[in-house]
């Protein structure tokens, strides 16, 4: 299944979600997005970034090593703390997800802010996997 057809299908399966999009943090680019509105090229390259930067910022590497550090671990190791980041917006709950097989990639869901926050989080978290999957 390609991965443009893996979105679709996950995107059915989040409670209320309205958009998803797929990104390789290492290039910047969304790999594979699903939207039920149209958007200018902008915006999305700006989700993007965004996740890039929520995941891989300066501020957020800089207390990843000082974690490894502190627990006396290789600061130049690949793992990563912030595996899931939720925002919640006036409308909008966005969930940020950084892939397990994959961990350069991440995944983007937009809900309606009236979804069930738990049932968003457990279903994107069972359907990372078909994500990832499909590449």
């Amino acid at each position: 299944m390609s991965l443009d057809q893996a979105i679709q299908d996950v995107t059915r399966e989040i409670p209320e979600c309205v958009a998803a999009g797929y990104v390789d943090m290492s290039t910047g680019m969304l790999l594979a997005v699903k939207t039920i509105d149209s958007h200018p090229q902008e915006v999305l390259n700006l989700v993007s970034a965004a996740t890039a930067d929520l995941f891989q910022g300066s501020n957020v590497v800089a207390i990843e090593k000082s974690f490894k550090k502190t627990r006396g671990l290789d600061p130049n190791d690949n793992h990563h703390y912030f595996q899931e980041i939720i925002v919640f917006s006036d409308n909008l709950l966005h969930v940020f997800m950084r892939g397990k097989k994959y961990t350069d990639h991440a995944v983007v869901f937009v809900c309606r802010k009236s979804a069930n926050i738990g049932m968003v989080l457990t279903k994107s978290r069972m359907n990372l996997s078909k994500l990832e999957d499909s590449l």
